[in-house]
């Protein structure tokens, strides 16, 4: 077992895990933080996108121990104070969700790019095509890009 400290969401974890253990399963199991959702396990559907320092990153893909010390933020992270975060009411206005197990994929992958990458917001043809690295069997894409849109305070198409 290894000791991992992770910080989630601002507040600290200190956890034992088996060093082959993922993050997407220390997160669900250990945190208890259950809206990181484990799809594919093979880094391609991104139901498990978190950030890890900001940046969007599959949790599926990557060791806990590798996450030590490391700041992460999930789904669980993005309201404050009860209010909801401009992603998550831009996706229930757009209908960016119909089952909802790979919306929180999709809203921190999207607010991993508003830190890291906001020019991709002005190229509607960039959007989609980060977009269109998570997958969504129910919604056709198209409410959801609309909601990303909104939230970055574009006008949806």
């Amino acid at each position: 077992m290894s000791a991992v400290s992770l910080r989630v969401n601002g507040a600290e974890h200190a956890v034992d895990v088996e060093p082959r253990r993922l993050l997407a399963d220390v997160l669900r199991e250990e945190c208890g933080l259950t809206g990181t959702k484990l799809g594919c396990e093979h880094g391609v559907c991104g139901s498990c996108t978190v950030l890890l320092d900001g940046q969007a990153v599959r949790s599926c893909l990557l060791l806990a121990v590798q996450c030590h010390g490391r700041e992460i933020s999930t789904v669980e992270g993005l309201a404050a104070d009860g209010e909801l975060h401009p992603l998550q009411e831009a996706f229930s206005a757009e209908h960016g969700l119909q089952c909802g197990f790979c919306t929180a994929g999709f809203l921190m992958l999207a607010e991993g790019a508003r830190r890291t990458e906001p020019e991709v917001f002005a190229d509607p043809e960039q959007l989609t095509q980060l977009l269109t690295s998570n997958l969504c069997r129910c919604t056709g894409y198209h409410g959801i890009v609309r909601a990303v849109r909104r939230a970055a305070g574009q006008e949806p198409e």
